[in-house]
């Protein structure tokens, strides 16, 4: 027992509040703070904002297909877009085809006369001019043929001349009633069949000295010539379907190529109002022009399997750049549209509604406006309605644009 007159022991000092009172049982006490209900609100803050700023963002705006918000940004924004202005001018119209060089001329040189070949006067490939000298066959077999033709005609020749020295004497006769008419008549008859053949040795001559031209082979056209076909000392004859070489003529040269059926009437009055239509020829990767030249001719009929009509234009070839059998792509410029609205054909629009451009005003925003379209040739369309001359229109950059 403790002294009744001593003072009490000191106890321990009791917690602030009962929070912190250990609870019955001998659990520890349960702690509560600020932070245990703080992250929880702001998780549910931030996720209500998320989905305020989607459905905010991804609300539809007034006006047409393209891109979202006034100027043209998808999020309301300006849009970074290039430009250009439509201009007015005269636009040539083009008609596209695929051609095949063909040489104005191409001769097989054969022999007309059958004989040893002698001599070859030109080069493979060389570049020969009309009657230049190409190969000589033997003439004498020719020259011989002559001579005896030469033979026969003097023969007759001096019996005929025999003959109308005596046609003179028996008219003299006669007219003395020394001869009969008779006679007479068969003299006359005799100096006209001496005649007849007087003109067929003459006849007779003239081929034989053809012969002797013919032995002279030249070219008939100027041109180059190919591959020779015969070797000197071969006997050649008329027969021969190879002949002795070819010659093409290059320039000038020609390009054969087909027409849709539906150009075919406007080319026509186009050449017949005394038009001159401008062709060009480029290489298979349309890439490198070749020659400038001239529309030719239109075919009389259409092809009805294909249909096209055939045509030809004309060009020359001085630095051979066109070679004969050789395909190539052939522009036309069929007409010329003057004073039109041209515009880059990248500002050209497809929509539901048809072709359209974006325009773009002095306060840089963008309408619509739907456009007609005509011939187009490489970056640039004619507009025949829709927009004048002068008016900016959008380039690139369009898929992000609206009304």
């Amino acid at each position: 027992m403790s002294d009744p007159g001593s003072r009490p022991a000191p106890q321990p000092p009791l917690a602030d509040s009962a929070l912190f009172a250990r609870p019955p049982g001998g659990l520890p006490p349960r702690r509560t703070t600020a932070g245990s209900w703080l992250w929880p609100a702001v998780i549910i803050a931030a996720v209500v904002l998320g989905v305020w700023w989607i459905i905010a963002n991804n609300k539809p705006a007034d006006g047409g297909a393209g891109g979202q918000g006034r100027g043209g940004g998808r999020f309301g924004g300006a849009s970074v877009v290039a430009t250009a202005t439509a201009e007015s001018g005269d636009f040539p119209v083009y008609l596209d085809a695929l051609g095949t060089v063909t040489p104005e001329a191409m001769v097989t040189v054969r022999t007309q006369i059958n004989g040893q070949l002698q001599q070859v006067g030109f080069r493979e490939g060389q570049t020969v001019s009309k009657g230049q000298f190409l190969a000589q066959i033997d003439p004498r077999p020719y020259q011989q043929a002559l001579a005896q033709a030469e033979g026969t005609l003097a023969k007759d020749q001096a019996n005929l001349a025999n003959a109308k020295l005596d046609l003179g004497r028996y008219q003299t006769l006669f007219a003395q009633d020394s001869v009969s008419r008779q006679q007479l008549d068969t003299q006359s008859a005799l100096v006209r069949q001496l005649e007849g053949t007087v003109k067929s040795d003459q006849a007779a001559v003239g081929a034989q000295k053809l012969n002797l031209t013919y032995a002279r082979v030249t070219a008939p056209v100027a041109g180059r010539v190919g591959l020779r076909q015969v070797d000197p000392g071969n006997y050649v004859t008329t027969g021969d379907t190879n002949g002795l070489v070819s010659i093409v003529q290059i320039d000038p040269i020609d390009v054969a190529f087909t027409l849709p059926e539906t150009e075919a009437p406007k080319v026509a009055r186009r050449l017949a109002s005394g038009a001159t239509l401008p062709v060009q020829v480029f290489d298979r990767d349309q890439q490198q022009p070749l020659a400038a030249g001239e529309f030719l001719s239109l075919d009389n009929l259409v092809d009805t399997t294909t249909g096209t009509v055939r045509a030809k234009a004309r060009f020359r070839n001085g630095g051979q750049a066109l070679f004969p059998n050789q395909f190539v792509n052939v522009r036309i410029q069929s007409d010329t549209l003057h004073k039109v609205v041209i515009v880059p054909s990248s500002a050209i629009q497809r929509g539901q509604q048809g072709l359209f451009v974006y325009v773009t005003d002095p306060q840089r925003a963008v309408h619509v406006r739907p456009v007609q379209v005509g011939p187009a040739a490489g970056e640039k369309t004619v507009i025949l309605s829709g927009i004048v001359a002068g008016e900016t229109v959008v380039t690139d950059g369009a898929d992000r644009l609206r009304e």
